[in-house]
């Protein structure tokens, strides 16, 4: 699944939230430890068990790399890159990037346009192996590099492939920051069961096994979002009440995420500037 990254090894340059779940998705997948090299200035108790079995951290990185994986905030990118831009100008090094915001042309301006460069855009359930990643490569990556990044990637979820980076704010602002929005809406779900009399432990309950399980039926059941939606709706029922709000054109679900996901998007490019 990994190529010759157990032969070259793979430098994993952060390991906060993302990082972390991308190690745990490498090593269930069976990579060795031995092959993965760690630069994480703040390291975890579950980091140092696993430098005892025998992951890098903080070491001497090899010399030849098969990847480089980038997981660090954007804010920390001034102090992150420098550490592995020796590796630029290498076409058999992959530079695959999870860090938000940032365009592939500041990665070429550390690398050089001549190394392949994979931006990644996961978002957070990949913590429980239920991401999905959208990837868009520079011109220097190949065929077999795409499908290394990939399977990179596929360890904590699902992979889509975008024909171009101008598409990656408009997959921030729905799958990247979309799991907010769901949360958002646990909590809003169990404020509104609040005020119509339940306890808050457990309108907070019913919201949040109400969302989960409605997500796990869309995850695993073959018909439409819109066809499961009619499925739960009966004619002049309690279902079609709440949905004659929540899907009104003007006020409703519709307008709301457009306007939504827009203000996202453009915060994205503003931030890519």
């Amino acid at each position: 699944m990994f190529g010759d990254i157990g032969q070259r090894g793979i430098v994993l340059v952060g390991c906060g939230r993302m990082g972390s779940a991308l190690l745990e998705g490498w090593l269930s997948r069976g990579l060795p430890l031995a092959a993965v090299h760690v630069i994480e200035p703040h390291a975890t108790d579950r980091l140092c068990a696993l430098v005892r079995r025998g992951l890098h951290l903080n070491g001497q990185l090899p010399e030849d790399p098969a990847v480089v994986v980038i997981a660090v905030k954007p804010q920390m990118m001034a102090v992150a890159l420098p550490q592995v831009a020796s590796f630029g100008g290498r076409p058999g090094t992959l530079v695959l990037t999870v860090a938000a915001g940032t365009r592939i042309a500041a990665y070429e301006a550390v690398f050089g346009t001549s190394t392949p460069v994979v931006r990644a855009m996961p978002n957070t359930p990949a913590a429980v192996g239920r991401g999905i990643s959208a990837i868009v490569g520079n011109a220097a990556v190949g065929g077999a590099q795409m499908d290394l990044a990939e399977a990179l990637l596929s360890a904590v979820g699902e992979v889509v492939r975008l024909p171009g980076e101008h598409l990656m704010d408009a997959v921030t602002a729905v799958s990247g920051s979309g799991p907010a929005y769901v949360f958002h809406l646990i909590e809003a779900l169990a404020a509104a069961g609040e005020a119509e009399g339940l306890p808050p432990d457990l309108a907070m309950r019913l919201a949040r096994a109400t969302v989960t399980g409605a997500g796990e039926l869309a995850h695993r059941a073959p018909d439409s979002a819109a066809q499961l939606r009619i499925n739960v709706t009966s004619p002049g029922g309690t279902t079609a009440a709440a949905l004659a709000v929540l899907m009104d054109p003007d006020t409703g679900f519709p307008a709301l995420l457009r306007r939504a996901v827009a203000a996202a998007a453009a915060r994205g490019r503003e931030l890519g500037q």
